[in-house]
């Protein structure tokens, strides 16, 4: 039966019975009306509003958690779903909800799927040409320093060679820099060694950078290598530039038979009081593109812990 129906004859059977009562034997009204008719007739009015109200109520709850399901929606953790209560229109239409949250997902993890293809290809360029173009040039002036250092006065060699040590150091920049925007040893050495290339990039004095990796992992595509790689590499950005952490801890181990879990703990300053930047949002949207869920867990005595919990496709799955 329709939500109109429903609606209409509920509110039919109380006025139906309204007038039975007032029509009836059990109901006379004297004129001027008596104190006790009156009470009567005021309370049987009441227990129609009432009545009406709970039929009301009752009908119109699916629509309301339907619309406050509406509200609390969000994309960026997919896989909430309305369950379907009853036959009708509002089954039908929280089905169509549904429906269209899923597609939404679909369509937001295809999008970010291209948008994130598009950054690396444009990492890959970037890096290419400050390798190639950039890197070429430094070299070729810290040789020419080189050769001039044996031909100017005595005076001012050591300008010279202090030049051509802060050209060196632009270099060296430079590499770390390509280096960062595309990952060479991840495509060329795989994972276990990038993470540790991550992990010698990051120590430094004052910060301690340690490492565990699983011997067992399973077998991983070259996707879900990046995206373990780029969120590994963004908390750990953050844990040492932003956090002001001493200690930075990572972790990659099989959780089960077909889940990875990478996790990076600091002792940073944590993240509460502070709003999620774009590193965050990209490390979202690196997960969503794997089916992966990401967490991130700071309280008020400091430090922060990333996990990332990637599913891998069954076996045989494209």
């Amino acid at each position: 039966m329709s939500l109109f129906w429903r609606m209409f004859l509920s509110n039919a059977l109380v006025l139906v019975v309204a007038t039975a009562l007032l029509i009836g034997p059990w109901v006379t009204v004297s004129n001027p009306v008596l104190m006790r008719e009156a009470l009567v007739i005021g309370g049987g009015l009441l227990a129609l509003l009432v009545t009406n109200a709970l039929l009301f109520r009752l009908e119109l709850a699916p629509l309301k958690r339907l619309t406050r399901a509406m509200t609390d929606a969000n994309l960026r953790e997919p896989g909430q779903r309305i369950r379907v209560i009853g036959r009708g229109e509002l089954a039908e239409l929280t089905e169509t909800f549904n429906v269209m949250l899923s597609r939404l997902e679909a369509e937001r993890t295809a999008s970010s799927g291209r948008v994130l293809s598009a950054q690396e290809a444009e990492r890959r360029r970037v890096a290419r040409e400050l390798h190639d173009e950039v890197g070429q040039t430094l070299t070729a002036v810290i040789l020419q320093l080189k050769a001039l250092t044996d031909h100017v006065p005595s005076g001012l060699r050591e300008e010279v060679v202090t030049a051509q040590e802060t050209v060196r150091d632009s270099l060296d920049e430079v590499r770390r820099i390509a280096r960062r925007l595309r990952p060479g040893i991840l495509e060329d050495l795989g994972l276990t060694s990038a993470l540790r290339a991550l992990v010698a990039e990051f120590s430094r004095p004052g910060v301690s950078v340690s490492h565990q990796v699983d011997s067992s992992l399973p077998t991983l595509g070259a996707e879900a290598e990046l995206v373990l790689y780029r969120v590994a590499q963004e908390a750990m950005t953050n844990a040492a530039r932003h956090s002001g952490a001493g200690r930075i801890r990572i972790e990659l181990r099989a959780a089960g038979t077909r889940t990875v879990l990478l996790t990076v703990r600091d002792n940073g300053s944590g993240l509460v009081g502070t709003k999620e930047g774009a590193g965050i949002r990209g490390m979202r949207e690196r997960a969503l593109l794997l089916g992966a869920t990401l967490t991130l867990t700071s309280d008020h005595s400091g430090g922060t812990t990333a996990r990332l919990r990637v599913p891998l496709p069954a076996e045989g799955a494209a």
